[in-house]
């Protein structure tokens, strides 16, 4: 005799088998939803680094939640031709052997096709030795010229560079017939390069530098050098670096009651900096690219619609705004999975169409790269920004 609970017991895990299946390597669809394509096969598997805990991680934190929601986006929209994106990702510490380890781990334990990182020039020139003798491509989310000059075969990288960010500062400095200006910049690989790009351009542009002084990144005050500054005829102060210095010395600045501008470099693009500073951000002024004020920008821009889209997407997934430091994860990561879809699993044909890719439309402008170009970007890709109570303006 049949027993009267087979039938059920069979029926009950018949529809766990077809819910499993039906759900087999990707996530349900949200509610109201239509679900994507399904990606099937074996993943694209790409790394990342990023200065996710340590003294920069305002710029890796937000690097690496792009990371995740990209990979999180291609895969819902169906992979990389049909095959699934997978995004390793090594925490720096922003610590130049912490960026060598993560390398070597990512290219010797995982066989990624391409890395995407690091997040400061330090850590960035730390690696790329490494890179161009193991010949896999590395696309930084960091700053500094010499990671681009000269050019290195497999190395490009997505912030426009330090040069650009001076050259604009000089035309925003004539702008408002300032002819005298003191630097003040972090000691790290990133203010170097500015302070290298301040002394040969400004003097040029018949500005003259009046006082150089550094400081460390772990500071915690900059009076002993603006006092010095203070003590000159600057008509303005250009500091060099990356949060939390810069926002100290705008603090500084005011404890000083020194009433002269200060003028910051792009590595302040985002909202740490107004955060910690408080209200001595006001009045500070930088180059920066679009994102920061993307409702600023006319909808007829060419970035206009990639801006829009990255800064929704960053908001609806994290409650936070999107920043220039995770954009340029966004483009590093799009210029990669560009050039999968385009040539596959290969690393040097990878690293041939990064080189050729021309009209890209980023966060942080239109690259046109070429052989004798691994950045792509010219001063234009900036604009020049103040912070007005606490939010970002494009300047006057």
């Amino acid at each position: 005799m049949r027993s009267t609970t087979a039938v059920p017991a069979v029926l009950a895990l018949l529809l766990v088998g077809l819910i499993c299946c039906g759900g087999c390597g990707k996530e349900p669809a949200p509610p109201g939803e239509e679900p994507g394509p399904t990606v099937t096969g074996e993943p694209y598997v790409i790394g990342a680094m990023f200065a996710i805990t340590g003294d920069a991680s305002s710029l890796g934190i937000p690097e690496r939640n792009t990371a995740q929601m990209l990979e999180k986006m291609i895969n819902g929209g169906g992979g990389i031709g049909g095959r699934p994106l997978k995004i390793v990702i090594e925490d720096t510490k922003g610590d130049n052997t912490e960026a060598l380890n993560s390398a070597k781990r990512l290219i010797e334990r995982d066989n990624v096709l391409a890395i995407v990182g690091p997040s400061r020039t330090g850590t960035t020139l730390a690696v790329v030795d490494y890179m161009e003798k193991a010949e896999v491509p590395l696309v930084s989310c960091a700053a500094g010229v010499p990671i681009v000059e000269p050019v290195r075969k497999w190395t490009f990288k997505t912030p426009q560079t330090d040069r650009m960010a001076v050259e604009k500062i000089i035309e925003y400095l004539k702008a408002k017939d300032f002819t005298r200006v003191a630097s003040l910049s972090d000691n790290t690989g990133f203010g170097k390069s500015g302070l290298r790009e301040i002394k040969k351009l400004m003097p040029e542009a018949g500005i003259k530098v009046v006082a150089i002084e550094e400081y460390g990144p772990k500071d915690t005050s900059m009076e002993t050098q603006l006092t010095k500054i203070r003590g000159t005829k600057a008509q303005a102060v250009v500091c060099w670096g990356t949060p939390p210095g810069p926002a100290i010395v705008a603090k500084n600045m005011r404890q000083l009651a020194m009433d002269i501008p200060l003028i910051c470099s792009h590595g302040v693009a985002n909202e740490t900096f107004i955060k910690i500073a408080g209200d001595s951000a006001n009045g500070v002024v930088l180059p920066a690219g679009r994102l920061i004020v993307v409702d600023q920008i006319p909808a007829d821009h060419p970035q206009a619609s990639v801006l829009e889209e990255y800064a929704q997407r960053y908001h609806s997934e994290f409650g936070k705004p999107a920043d220039t430091f995770g954009g340029h994860a966004w483009d590093a990561i799009q210029l990669v999975a560009d050039a999968l879809r385009a040539v596959g699993a290969d690393r040097a044909a990878v690293r041939d169409h990064i080189e050729n890719t021309q009209g890209f439309v980023g966060t942080g402008g239109v690259f046109n790269f070429s052989p004798e170009e691994h950045n792509g970007l010219t001063k234009d890709a900036f604009v020049m920004v103040q912070i007005v109570d606490g939010k970002w303006r494009i300047a006057d």
